[in-house]
């Protein structure tokens, strides 16, 4: 299943054809980090599914831990239904999971949504413009909740508005991964 959605959606992007969502139905197996979990769908097979505009903490990045462990309280052993929009470049499919609540309450959560909403993940510009779920980071930002209860509250280039903020972040911040090639500029997209 998973090569055949990887295949199939990446023959359509390459061929110039609108790829059309397709719906996985399974239960959640695993939980790599606060934007990545696993899926067990028919056929017994597992489909690996990044969380659709968003990006949560790396794993050395403060919150890192409670966004993965948010993720998998809100998640794993859960029954699921995965929206699969797109195939990153590592092969996953991308998509907006929806997991069925505990106790018989059979009303889906927008995983995504309630993650953005704890302050454990933050819309990701680059790839969405989902109006509400900006809406639901104001609100957190606003509140201070998770990431945003500090001074550095970012992590990729994706988040930076300019290259005077990526780099307030490379040096006050200390996030070392804005400058991936090691030259001692940040986000080189942004910072020419």
């Amino acid at each position: 299943m998973r090569l055949w959605l990887s295949g199939l959606l990446l023959a359509l992007a390459v061929a110039g054809v609108s790829i059309a969502a397709e719906t996985l139905m399974g239960r959640v197996v695993a939980v790599a980090d606060g934007d990545t979990l696993t899926v067990l769908v028919e056929g017994n097979r597992q489909v690996k599914i990044r969380l659709a505009g968003i990006d949560a903490p790396e794993r050395n990045q403060p919150f890192s831990a409670q966004s993965r462990e948010a993720l998998v309280s809100l998640a794993l052993d859960r029954e699921a239904r995965v929206v699969a929009l797109t195939v990153d470049r590592y092969g996953r499919a991308v998509g907006r999971v929806m997991v069925k609540q505990p106790g018989g309450n059979f009303t889906e959560m927008d995983v995504s949504h309630e993650l953005v909403a704890r302050g454990l993940a933050v819309v990701y510009r680059q790839y969405s413009q989902d109006s509400e779920l900006l809406a639901v980071e104001a609100e957190a930002q606003r509140e201070r909740r998770g990431v945003w209860a500090g001074e550095c509250v970012k992590w990729s280039c994706g988040q930076m508005a300019s290259c005077e903020e990526a780099r307030f972040y490379l040096t006050q911040c200390g996030l070392s991964r804005l400058d991936g090639d090691g030259d001692g500029r940040p986000c080189n997209s942004l910072c020419r």
